[in-house]
């Protein structure tokens, strides 16, 4: 399958507009989204159908049936053009994804009451995870529209420090978060829905994905079927020492497909997470819990400002561990499932039980808690940062030793979950596996942590599951255009045998990757997609021109002496010259937008969010022009492709951990190689060197079979001469 990558060009839209020509974009040599792709037509069901159309070379009509085509055999099986398996994050965006891009799609669930349901915490964002939400909204997803919507609180976190690993995290509300998305996805347009356990995954002739079978006998056909399983293949749900089957709690397992797709080949692997007890927010002594309240300024994770409505927030509130707490936990570390032996799954790193923070960290006398609401009617509250293995009878004692919850109620106990996962090196960087075309993989199948990890996988399965069915390239992000491009690359480069989070230290081009551009990277490439409509683009537009308009003010206008240099001098202890320019005052230390606009000097048509924008784009600019150039010299050897055939196993100078790697992971670039976990960098100038001495060769032997042709050419030539032109000459 052909594959399209989106390279750094994306990034020219930092400064749209800009006169100066450090700033101009930075054109790599890329492969550009085909307006006009060869086209196979999608199957459709024509009733009540509507025309969908984008300004784009190609017009898709969109189906509001929520019925398959049935199959011409009388078996009542049903045909669509995209299967996506799992409601959670993943499934919402892949299948959202694929019926906007006009195929027919359908969204098989275990439990349609529990679609987008968020099992742990209720939130969404933080440091990274916004960055990525951002972009998901960028490319025309859902999931930053409907914790807009739903937000009990909201906060900018890391605000003292630069914009690159500046976060926004939304508190929401469980139900509410729930109730929309599922109305979202129950209202789309060529989107079926259908509650089913699949155990089959069903192939062709050719080895490629044909359709699902599932636990009652049902088969559904499509050329693209994409696997969101979440944590309930093979879940197990532990409290102490007592288990059962369960994807999480209430809900049962996903049983047989793990067998099945060991049976085609694909490697599993187990991984564990876990959840904290729910406590009863009328039981909770909050007058000595030190609160913690929300942004009076509220941010968004969309950039659509129809979805900018703010509501009442809700207070969450911080408490911390004791020596009792801790006490307890040592006591009865042998009662936990993980330190008792009977879970050898390796749970996430970043986000620890209790038991794991007593342990690895028995310097600390404490560790914060934070008591968050699960929703506006309801009394739960989150207890973040205390998930633990312990058996239930000792786990509301353990409650009771932090302030505040002295007299407590717990609502649900704490429990972990195991569950059955596949190593994403099996996958392409479009998220489709190497085995078998037309499957995808998305969210914790993959080894990933977090409804924003999931959400962004499903935004590029769906897109790419969609473009399968079609007959079009795949769309590949590369790591310096997005934290999805990095969060993939990752995924399916290393080696990774603990649940993956992201972080913005993962990526080494975080200034270019902030929140607040993520629209100018990404959105024109959905517009090409098809997933940002008119209304949208419109927008995008706009906004981009009174960024790049205001830039130019700033350049232009010119101050001497008055309050506002007087301000200026006073936050930034710099002097201000006569004939300063708004622009050079916006780059000293300690000076934001705002200012301008307490002295008059600030543009009254912009929002808010521009003003930022346009702050950053200023005050950052030498840094940003620094990392791009950075990359303008890297991306070229980075982005060099390496042949699909190549043998490493035969490349002796290669050392052998580095030759098991790259034919493990098979990797599609010299970046992506060079990434690999025990390739060192001696191995990567050796495998170029072999890559030049294949070139090389290659164009020796083209050369030969092109002397051999013509020397024969000219052989035949001569005998077919007549004899006497011969006796002639």
């Amino acid at each position: 399958m052909q594959t399209l990558t989106h390279h750094l060009s994306r990034l020219a839209s930092h400064f749209p507009s800009s006169s100066s020509p450090a700033l101009r974009p930075l054109i790599f040599t890329s492969a550009r989204l085909a307006l006009q792709p060869r086209y196979v037509a999608f199957r459709r069901n024509l009733r009540q159908s509507r025309s969908f159309t984008c300004n784009f070379s190609r017009s898709f009509t969109v189906s509001a049936s929520s019925y398959g085509d049935l199959r011409s055999d009388g078996t009542g099986d049903e045909k669509f053009d995209v299967i996506v398996v799992g409601g959670g994050h993943a499934g919402c965006e892949a299948a959202l994804a694929s019926a906007r891009l006009g195929a027919k799609t359908l969204l098989l669930t275990l439990n349609i009451d529990r679609i987008a349901w968020q099992p742990c915490n209720p939130a969404v964002g933080g440091p990274a995870k916004s960055q990525l939400v951002h972009e998901v909204d960028a490319l025309g997803g859902e999931i930053g529209k409907i914790a807009d919507r739903c937000y009990l609180q909201k906060r900018i976190l890391n605000v003292s420090r630069g914009p690159a690993v500046r976060a926004l995290r939304a508190q929401t509300d469980k139900r509410e978060y729930a109730f929309e998305m599922k109305k979202i996805v129950e209202s789309t347009p060529n989107l079926s829905i259908r509650e089913a356990m699949v155990t089959d995954i069903l192939l062709g002739k050719n080895d490629n994905v044909e359709g699902v079978s599932t636990f009652f006998g049902m088969n559904f056909y499509a050329p693209s079927v994409v696997l969101t399983t979440g944590t309930f293949m093979s879940g197990k749900i532990w409290v102490g020492r007592t288990s059962m089957p369960a994807g999480r709690a209430g809900e049962s397992a996903s049983q047989g497909l793990t067998e099945n797709l060991q049976q085609l080949g694909f490697e599993t692997d187990r991984l564990k997470t876990g959840t904290p007890a729910r406590v009863d927010n009328r039981t909770v002594n909050f007058s000595i819990l030190e609160p913690q309240h929300g942004d009076e300024e509220v941010g968004w994770f969309s950039f659509d400002p129809d979805f900018h409505i703010e509501r009442e927030q809700m207070c969450c509130y911080l408490t911390r561990t004791t020596k009792s707490t801790h006490q307890l936990i040592k006591d009865n570390l042998h009662e936990t499932p993980t330190y008792g032996g009977w879970i050898e799954a390796k749970g996430p790193r970043y986000c620890p039980s209790i038991e794991d923070k007593i342990v690895r960290f028995q310097d600390k006398e404490s560790h914060q808690i934070f008591l968050e609401p699960e929703g506006r009617n309801v009394p739960e509250l989150y207890v973040q940062g205390f998930s633990t293995g312990l058996p239930e009878r000792l786990q509301l004692p353990l409650l009771r030793t932090l302030p505040g919850l002295e007299n407590c109620s717990m609502l649900r106990p704490a429990y972990a979950v195991e569950y059955d996962y596949l190593p994403a090196h099996q996958c392409h960087r479009s998220l489709m596996t190497k085995k078998i075309d037309g499957l995808f993989f998305s969210g914790q199948i993959n080894g990933t942590t977090g409804y924003e990890e999931a959400a962004a996988q499903g935004i590029i399965s769906g897109i790419n599951a969609a473009r399968n069915a079609d007959g079009k390239p795949l769309i590949v992000l590369e790591r310096e255009t997005s934290y999805i491009g990095t969060l993939i690359d990752d995924l399916v480069t290393k080696d990774l045998r603990e649940p993956y989070r992201v972080l913005t230290s993962r990526s080494e081009h975080r200034l270019l990757l902030r929140s607040d551009n993520a629209d100018s990277r990404l959105t024109p490439l959905g517009r090409e997609i098809g997933l940002i409509d008119d209304r949208r683009w419109k927008l995008y537009e706009d906004k981009q021109t009174r960024i790049s308009e205001e830039k130019k003010r700033l350049k232009s206008v010119r101050i001497s002496g008055g309050d506002l240099a007087a301000d200026v001098t006073r936050l930034s202890s710099q002097p201000v010259k006569d004939f300063s320019t708004l622009e050079s005052l916006l780059k000293k230390p300690h000076i934001e937008y705002k200012i301008f606009d307490k002295h008059g000097f600030g543009n009254k048509t912009l929002s808010r969010i521009e003003k930022e924008c346009v702050e950053i784009d200023i005050k950052y600019e030498g840094f940003i022009i620094r990392q791009q150039s950075q990359l303008q010299q890297m991306v070229h050897q980075q982005h060099r492709p390496l042949p699909e055939n190549l043998d490493y196993y035969a490349m002796t100078t290669l050392c052998l951990e580095a030759r098991e790697k790259l034919s493990k992971v098979r990797p599609e670039t010299i970046g992506q190689a060079s990434r690999v976990g025990g390739v060192s960098p001696a191995d990567i100038t050796a495998l170029l060197i072999i890559l030049e001495s294949n070139k090389r060769k290659a164009h020796d032997q083209k050369r030969h079979q092109l002397l051999n042709s013509l020397r024969i050419d000219a052989e035949q030539h001569v005998q077919e001469v007549p004899l006497t032109e011969k006796i002639s000459s």
